[in-house]
Parts: structure tokens; C-alpha cells; sequence
């Protein structure tokens, strides 16, 4: 049964206090299953937190919530006041609270005031605060504050507290219960004095908050490192700080790395610590952004959360020195030029000049591929010269030199590699590779954007095969989930795009690497069953156009004969992003960064497909798909009138009659799939000789 407090009446509310007061009263004694705070550390926690005053200002920080969004503060400069509501799922102090913190944020929406929870349990999981949110109607955000780090900076102590932000100075003018139903001095059904609405009304008339701080009664929230202050000094640069550094950052930040700043010594990390901490705040480092409660991957770059925990809390407690020399001064550090060890072969890409400014159509130059004997390749890596000025460069292997020397990308078959800032390798499992054949050339797709000067770019790439006469067993395919066809609307902060491939055959999925521009926002990747479950494999809550990955699955994911894979996109085409050129403009797919993408590229084999054994027509029978999946809005497997779109939609909607065969108002991947066939068919007439009216 739901523990609806705000309709028990006060014999409720004396039960919360005993969830909530009394637990507060005797921490000691306390044995609240469903809160989890340990006694001691809670203890400490309302003793020091309950004390201190307001913070003089909130630092900037980025948090996933409860359904993988994510929620950056200082985005929210233009609201008029920002209200964060501490969390706790099984709290019913928490539970009594929602309905009046909800008709707060009603009553005060249409006044540009923005609403969220925060909940630092250690003990609540992504799992527990979806079903908490579904069971009791929690409709405003829950940031996963799972380190900590936000609940530590504001004093957090209990559930149910709100805090009042003014975002113009970024202060707390307001921290306290919502209302007076449940506080330490009284107890009541219904409330008399409304704190937190008269702290809104103050700051929005410019008026000073007259009570600022009221002392309220949720569940005590454990912060265990918050009495380890004296501790945080004494965190070892050493023995500590070093081994994260090393193994986290110094790969990047070094002479040659694509870091902007060199972080090879202690003085350099003291100088820079204040930065390092917010861009940890801020989950803009390290540029590894897949969300940690969803899948394993192989050669994961994010802080673990320990390290991150380390690493503010040595900079907070002023980055001290510490004993010992320092490790990584002793090291003469400088980037490889080739991070996979020297090639077998090294391929050229037609040099560039970059203008200083304006616009760069895409470059697809051509060259000759060299051998002649075709060959297994395992791996590959492109080393870009002019960093700042190319944002990514795509490969494809052509059967034959192009007249036009252009390496048009319907002319491509396999790919031999790939980059984006922050991806510049690509290599094969163990035993898996892709043949490229002798002869024929490489075509290339190269996106090069002006950077304030002029300057010429000479990338190379970096080949690296099986010995020569040694083939793979089995053989790396690849495919994209793609939607041409997307349409942003104007001013809006969350738009979402689906699109989805239908894989004919058992197939394992070893990779994803998800891909929009400005106002990409977040991404992820579903897989869908034959039987309709699903699992999620992959989030992106904040994408991060800056940085490019592909994220390799730890184990390969399995993909069932009949399952789809189906990315969604999510767009933030309004003021609120930063990196936006022009929220007042609707925006559709294009090359150009400041147009859009939806395109999700995949790295799978085909279970059934050996060396000796290729499988062509399994990739011909998912490229079928694409098309049915980049339309099918509402995933139903059939394509309605009114969803297609585009210049193909309009072709189909001309014809929707004729090809909907079965006369049941969709179309089905057979009914699309025959009229694919058809059209080609009378193409290839036209073209050989058929004859054109």
C-alpha cells in the first residue's frame, strides 16, 4: 500500500517524526531500514551541517537524473530562481513532502523558476529511484548525486530540504523544510507557514529573504568523507594523486598529447587544480561519457568513482605537497607518434589548406591503394596534424581509382579506420579482422572547420594487418543507424529523434559510437528482443560534441535473429546551450556542424560468417531495414502515412496505396522492401538502355 502521508492526516505525520525527528533526536539508537544511514556518520553530519551557515555560492556542477538526462546548474543563469529538493527513496518525510514541493513548482512555473531533486544516498540506485519515482508520482528530476560531491559542497544533512538559489549570484537564500507540517518545533496536517514560497516571493520582488534557514525533519543522509575532513589533507600527492594521474590523464596531457595544457609535474596540477575540479564537477573530464549504471566497456576512460573522490577532495583540501619526490618529474614524458607501434603501412591523405575562416564544404579525396594482393586488416590509426581545424575524418575502400578522383561515399566498401577528436584508433578483436582487397583506392570523407587562422593540414593513417598469408576466423563488420530525415524545432530544449535497424541474423555487437553536432544533447542504445524486451546498452546522458568515441562493449552483446538495435537522440536546440549557433532556427539534418546528425555507427560480426565463409546478403537484409527504421516513429514496425518523411517519404506517400499490398494501412519491411526492389529495377532499365521518355 502507498504511504500517501499528505492524506493521513496527523496521525501520519507523527509516524514520519519518528522516521524523521526522532532519528534526528537519538542518531545513535537509530534502525531506520529503509533510510540506511549509518548512526554515527549521520550524527556527525546534522551536528556539523545543521550548524553551518548558508553557503556564500554554489559551484557549477553536471548530474545525470533518475531517467538519464542530464542537468547542468549554471545553464539555468536565465531562470529566476532555482529550487533543489533533497532526496531519499523509502523516506516518507520524502514521500509527505513531493505533493507540496509539486504544487510549488506548478504554482511557480509560468514564473521561470526551475524544480529538482537531489538525492546523495550511497544506498539509492538508479533502479530504486525509477520505481520510487513511478510508485509515488516523483515528476521532477532526481539527480544521481552519487558521489556526492553537490550534497557535500551544500551542507546536505537531510531529505526533504529545500534549497532557494538565486541564479544571478548563484547564493542560497533560502534552506529549510517547505512548509511548517513537519519541523522540529511543531507537527500538523495542514501548513500554516509557507517557507520556501515566501522565499520565492522575496527573491523575484528583490526583496532580502526574512527567515533564510529553518531547521527541518527529514531522514539523515549519510556523508561518511564529510568527517574526514582533517583526512583530505592528508590525501599523498605521491602515492595518491600520481597513480590517478598517470593512469588517467597524462596520455592526453602531455607534450604532443591533444590536451590543451601539460599535467607532467606537481606545480602544473596545483596550478590547474582549481580547473580540474570543475571540469570533474562538471563531467567535462576526462571526455568519457557513457553513464556507469548502464553496461561494462572495454578501455574505459572515466574516474572511478574513488578517484574522483580523491582527487576533489585533495584539491578542497588545498592540494597540499605532501612527502616524497615527485614520480612524475623523474619521467621525460612526450606522446608516441604512433600509439599502436610502428605501422606496416602508412597512407598519406591529400593535404588541406584551411582557410581562416568561413565554411568548409566536405573534402573527399582519393588515393591509390598500393597492394596489390588483397590483405587482413586488425588496425589502424590516423594522426591528424591541425588538431583544432578537423573535426573528423571517414575511410572507405573503392574497388577502382574514381576519373574524378573524389571518394564519393556510395562508392565505399569497408572501412580501414576512422577519426574524431578524442577517437583515432580502430582495432579488431583478437581473431576478427576486415579484408580489403588488392588494387582499387581509398576514399576519404574529411570534415575540416576554419579555426582563426590559416593552416595546411597533413593527416596520415596508420595501417596494421595480420601477417602476410594469415587471415582472422572471423570477419568485423560495420553499419550505421541513421535519420536524414530529422526536423529540430525552433527554441526547443528537448527534442528526441528514434531510429532503429532490424538485424536479420544472430550477429554480436562489439561497438557503438554515437554521433550528433551543436544541439546534440544525449544518446542512447536499445536492444529489442524477438519476444519485445528490452535492455538498455548504452547512455549518453550529456553528449559532448567536443569529444568523440566509440564505446567498446567489454563482452560483445549478443543480437538475436529478429532484434533491433534503436537509438534515440535527444536536442537542445534553445538558448539554454551554449554551443548553439541559433535557437531561433529549426534545424535539419546536413554536413555542417551547425546542422544536424542522427548517426549511430556500429561494429558487429554476423555469427554465422566465417573467413571462408562470407555472409554479403545478412548486411544487404539489414541495410533493408534502414529505411522502415528511420521513419517508424512510434516503433511499431510499420510505417503509417502520416510518419513518412523527407524526399523518400513523399515518394512513398505518392504511391502509399500501391505499395501497402495487404491493404492494412502500414507498411511492412516486405512492402517497403518489394518497392526498394522495384525502383531499382526500373533505374537499372533507364540506365541500360531501357529508355528514357
Amino acid at each position: 500500500m502507498k504511504f500517501k502521508l499528505a492524506l493521513a492526516g496527523a496521525a501520519m505525520v507523527s509516524m514520519a517524526l519518528i522516521w524523521g525527528v526522532s532519528n534526528a533526536a537519538s542518531p545513535a539508537k537509530s534502525a531506520d531500514p529503509h533510510a540506511g544511514h549509518h548512526a554515527g556518520h549521520a550524527g556527525h553530519a546534522a551536528a556539523e551541517g545543521e550548524q553551518t551557515p548558508l553557503r556564500a555560492s554554489v559551484d557549477n556542477f553536471m548530474l545525470a537524473d533518475h531517467n538519464l538526462d542530464s542537468h547542468e546548474l549554471y545553464r539555468l543563469a536565465d531562470a529566476k530562481a532555482v529550487v533543489i529538493v533533497t532526496h531519499g527513496v523509502g523516506c516518507p518525510v520524502m514521500r509527505n513532502t513531493n505533493p507540496a514541493i509539486k504544487a510549488l513548482r506548478d504554482k511557480y512555473k509560468t514564473h521561470g523558476v526551475e524544480f529538482l531533486y537531489l538525492n546523495s544516498n550511497l544506498q539509492d540506485k538508479r533502479d530504486a529511484l525509477v520505481e520510487e519515482a513511478k510508485e509515488y508520482g516523483y515528476d521532477i528530476p532526481i539527480l544521481m548525486d552519487v558521489n556526492q560531491l553537490v550534497g557535500e559542497q551544500l551542507g546536505v544533512t537531510r531529505t526533504a530540504e529545500v534549497f532557494v538559489i538565486d541564479p544571478k549570484s548563484w547564493k542560497v537564500v533560502y534552506r529549510g523544510p517547505v512548509d511548517d507540517r513537519v519541523t522540529y518545533e511543531r507537527q500538523k496536517a495542514k501548513a500554516e507557514k509557507h517557507f520556501a514560497a515566501e522565499a520565492l516571493d522575496a527573491l523575484m520582488a528583490g526583496r532580502p529573504v526574512a527567515q533564510a534557514k529553518v531547521q527541518g525533519a527529514g531522514c539523515l543522509i549519510d556523508f561518511p568523507e564529510r568527517v574526514k575532513r582533517a583526512e583530505h589533507a592528508k590525501i599523498s600527492y605521491v602515492h595518491d594523486i600520481v597513480p590517478i594521474v598517470r593512469e588517467k590523464c597524462v596520455a592526453c596531457h602531455q607534450p604532443g598529447g591533444i590536451g590543451p595544457m601539460t599535467l607532467t609535474n606537481y606545480e602544473m596540477i596545483k596550478g590547474f587544480s582549481p580547473m580540474i575540479r570543475e571540469v570533474i564537477r562538471t563531467d567535462r573530464m576526462p571526455p568519457y561519457h557513457a553513464d556507469p549504471s548502464v553496461g561494462k566497456f572495454h578501455d574505459d576512460k572515466s574516474l572511478t568513482p574513488q578517484q574522483i573522490k580523491t582527487l576533489v577532495h585533495w584539491i578542497e583540501a588545498g592540494a597540499p605537497r605532501g612527502e616524497g619526490e615527485d614520480p612524475l618529474a623523474k619521467i621525460k614524458f612526450a606522446a608516441p607518434e604512433w600509439p599502436l607501434g610502428k605501422p606496416d603501412l602508412v597512407l598519406d591523405i591529400p593535404a588541406y589548406d584551411i582557410p581562416e575562416t568561413g565554411i568548409v564544404d566536405y573534402q573527399r579525396p582519393a588515393v591509390a591503394w598500393p597492394l596489390k594482393e588483397g590483405r587482413w586488416l586488425r588496425a589502424s590509426t590516423i594522426k591528424v596534424e591541425q588538431r583544432q581545424g578537423v573535426h573528423h575524418i571517414l575511410t572507405g575502400y573503392m574497388k577502382e581509382m574514381p576519373a574524378d578522383g573524389r571518394g564519393n561515399e556510395s562508392r565505399w566498401g569497408a572501412s580501414v579506420g576512422g577519426y574524431a577528436v578524442g577517437s583515432e584508433s580502430t582495432i579488431s578483436p583478437e581473431d576478427v579482422g576486415t579484408y580489403v582487397p588488392g588494387g582499387g583506392a581509398i576514399g576519404f570523407q574529411n570534415h575540416y572547420t576554419p579555426f582563426g587562422k590559416a593552416a595546411t593540414d597533413r593527416s596520415k593513417i596508420a595501417l596494421y594487418f595480420y601477417p602476410e598469408g594469415q587471415k582472422p576466423k572471423m570477419v568485423m563488420r560495420g553499419i550505421t543507424i541513421m535519420d536524414p530525415t530529422i526536423t529540430i524545432p525552433a527554441n526547443t530544449a528537448r527534442h528526441k529523434e528514434v531510429a532503429y535497424l532490424i538485424f536479420p541474423k544472430d550477429a554480436l555487437l562489439y561497438s557503438a559510437f554515437p554521433h550528433a553536432h551543436y544541439r546534440g544533447h544525449s544518446s542512447d542504445l536499445v536492444i529489442e528482443y524477438p519476444d519485445g524486451t528490452r535492455k538498455l546498452l548504452l547512455s549518453l546522458p550529456k553528449y559532448d560534441f567536443n569529444w568523440q568515441r566509440a564505446y567498446e562493449f567489454a563482452e560483445p552483446i549478443k543480437v538475436p535473429a529478429g532484434s533491433r538495435l534503436i537509438a534515440t537522440y535527444t536536442y537542445d536546440n534553445s538558448k539554454r546551450n551554449p554551443a548553439n549557433p541559433d535557437p531561433e532556427k529549426v534545424v535539419t539534418w546536413g554536413d555542417q556542424s551547425f546542422e544536424e546528425m542522427f548517426f549511430t555507427a556500429l561494429r558487429y560480426r554476423w555469427v554465422e560468417e566465417t573467413s571462408d565463409d562470407l555472409k554479403p546478403e545478412y548486411d544487404q537484409a539489414l541495410q533493408a531495414s534502414a529505411m522502415l527504421g528511420m521513419m517508424d516513429e512510434n516503433l511499431d514496425r510499420k510505417l503509417q502515412i502520416t510518419e513518412a518523411r523527407g524526399r523518400m517519404g513523399n515518394l512513398i506517400k505518392t504511391n502509399f496505396a500501391m505499395i501497402d499490398t495487404d491493404k492494412d494501412g502500414g507498411l511492412s519491411q516486405a512492402e517497403l522492401s518489394a518497392a526498394q526492389a522495384l525502383m531499382g529495377r526500373r533505374r537499372a532499365n533507364l540506365v541500360g538502355g531501357g529508355g528514357a521518355p
